[in-house]
């Protein structure tokens, strides 16, 4: 059970974004935006006459291909999303999928393409829904980081871009109000009413200018002129706020790269068994302190990115990092080697006639670390590393 379990989850790390030391996920992410590309490039070749009548067979026959990967791959999307939302039931991570917009662009990547099958008398209207495929370039978009900057400054500077829209419809109204008042007589045909001046409004301020609908008189001529260069500034807004997301995006990625030079970070390794908490937990569940991350998952040899939904399993190598306090507070231990005379030799660390106010925090035993408990036997060569305020001999001091 436990095997057929890991493959589902490997299968998951395959089809999800990969990181580039996973080449089987990464070489599956290329054959994905392949398959997107190919697909709407041969939907854009069919409706050429010339290229449908030469070449129309062996683009049907692509388009079959790329839809069937698509199937398949909505599947096993379904079939491991448990492992996309470890923190709900399998049914309700299967639902989650299905309704979030990846699952929705998904399911009419292909399905309108074999709904004719079933029902041929919706041929005309389920082609109308193949248009869905364009939006899976978005999962172009989350395989390239760098093109993640773009949604991210959207994403950041969503609220003023609705803004400048905003303002943008509420003069394109007031525009055309104010053109019919000066045109209704002279064109009445041309602005019958008062939305006639809508499409005049958007060709002008957006600097289009098709000269289907134009004024005629001198007040109209003159506020044409007006609002040509009104728009002007008003197209600039949203390529001004846009153009000043990527400098702070930017600006910000570099203060990030600058600050971590600065910052003492500090990383350790810690190797998972099977009786560890943390095994088969996500690394969101970890629960860490603030200041520790887990900058790293070392999985058979290879690099695994440390994703919030990824379960560690045992064996498991973390590499933890912690943030140096920068203090000038430091503990004082003491590391004593056990040579041949000393007493402790033999005896169970319990059993040791030491202080309430020494702590053995580790022992160092043939290159090996071992975490003290009462019923370990110290053995003539073991490096002790203990905390007190006692003075001990032939002790040396190490300062964290």
């Amino acid at each position: 059970m436990d095997t057929w379990l890991d493959r589902r989850r490997r299968l998951h790390e395959i089809i999800e974004v990969g990181g580039s030391e996973d080449r089987i996920s990464r070489l599956y992410d290329l054959v994905g935006s392949l398959a997107i590309v190919v697909n709407l490039a041969v939907s854009v070749l069919y409706t050429f006459a010339q290229v449908r009548d030469t070449y129309g067979p062996w683009l049907l026959s692509v388009e079959a291909v790329t839809v069937a990967f698509f199937a398949v791959d909505h599947c096993l999307r379904l079939w491991t999303a448990r492992f996309l939302f470890p923190k709900v039931t399998e049914a309700r991570a299967v639902w989650q999928y299905m309704t979030s917009f990846s699952g929705v662009v998904d399911l009419l990547s292909f399905l309108p393409y074999y709904l004719p099958v079933f029902f041929p008398s919706g041929a005309v209207a389920f082609r109308m829904f193949r248009v869905v495929r364009i939006f899976r370039l978005f999962r172009i978009n989350a395989y390239y980081d760098s093109l993640n900057v773009i949604t991210e400054v959207i994403a950041s500077k969503r609220q003023q871009l609705m803004s400048s829209v905003f303002i943008i419809l509420i003069l394109m109204l007031a525009s055309s109000l104010c053109m019919y008042s000066l045109e209704h007589e002279a064109q009445p045909h041309v602005f019958t009413n008062a939305f006639s001046g809508i499409w005049w409004a958007v060709s002008t301020l957006l600097t289009v200018g098709y000269g289907d609908i134009y004024p005629i008189t001198t007040m109209g001529k003159l506020f044409g002129i007006f609002i040509a260069f009104l728009g002007v500034g008003m197209v600039a807004i949203p390529t001004g706020i846009i153009s000043a997301g990527f400098v702070d995006q930017y600006s910000r990625v570099k203060r990030l790269s600058e600050y971590a030079n600065e910052m003492d970070i500090h990383f350790i390794k810690v190797g998972l068994s099977p009786k560890d908490r943390w095994a088969r937990q996500t690394v969101q569940e970890l629960g860490l302190p603030a200041g520790i991350i887990v900058a790293a998952i070392q999985r058979a040899g290879k690099i695994v990115v440390p994703r919030g939904n990824v379960e560690l399993l045992p064996g498991d190598t973390l590499v933890l990092g912690a943030q140096s306090l920068g203090d000038d507070k430091h503990i004082d231990l003491k590391e004593m080697v056990l040579r041949h005379q000393n007493p402790w030799n033999g005896q169970k660390i319990r059993d040791l006639d030491i202080s309430r106010q020494t702590i053995i925090v580790m022992i160092r035993r043939k290159g090996e670390v071992l975490i003290p408990n009462g019923d370990l036997v110290l053995l003539e060569g073991d490096s002790v590393i203990l905390y007190t305020q006692t003075h001990l001999r032939q002790a040396s001091t190490i300062q964290i």
